[in-house]
């Protein structure tokens, strides 16, 4: 993972970025992760070359996620949607988490607050719960963090980037 520039960011925004990179570099397994805002924008990405090229691609007006970690993102944010939807149908409360077990790879998304969601992508050989325990780890500890506000400069830091403006 290459991990992104923090510089100028909030102490929680840097936090944040810190909790992701060790989520990823810890858990066997896991091939990228996303924090998608509950309006389906990405936030944070560990894949910063992907995350670029989304951002490329946002700018440039194309149509269409670009990058696994715009495709993640969109992935992340349907699947929410539609597991909440299937919870006030079934009247059986709150989504928690949501697995996808594939032939070639795993797909995970977990509520973290006000609509947010952390979304892994999973190898095939993937423990599937060690990767939910660390994600119910990640959600337990940037769940009071992920502010309004915080989100807010999470989105600007990334169309900053995006532009090449300071922050």
């Amino acid at each position: 993972m290459t991990a992104p520039s923090t510089f100028g960011l909030s102490s929680e925004a840097r936090n944040l970025h810190w909790l992701l990179t060790n989520l990823v570099e810890e858990v066997p397994g896991i091939l990228s992760v996303a924090v998608v805002s509950s309006d389906g924008l990405l936030l944070l990405s560990s894949d910063q070359e992907s995350t670029d090229a989304a951002r490329r691609a946002r700018t440039e007006r194309r149509t269409g996620p670009r990058g696994s970690a715009a495709d993640l993102a969109t992935i992340v944010s349907g699947i929410g949607s539609l597991t909440v939807g299937a919870a006030k149908l079934m009247a059986f409360g709150a989504v928690k988490h949501t697995m996808v077990a594939m032939e070639e790879g795993s797909l995970f998304v977990m509520s973290i607050s006000d609509g947010s969601l952390l979304g892994v992508h999973g190898s095939a050989d993937c423990d599937m719960s060690v990767v939910a325990y660390h994600m119910a780890l990640f959600v337990g500890r940037a769940g009071h963090v992920l502010t309004p506000e915080l989100r807010s400069e999470l989105r600007k830091s990334l169309e900053s980037e995006s532009t090449g403006s300071p922050r």
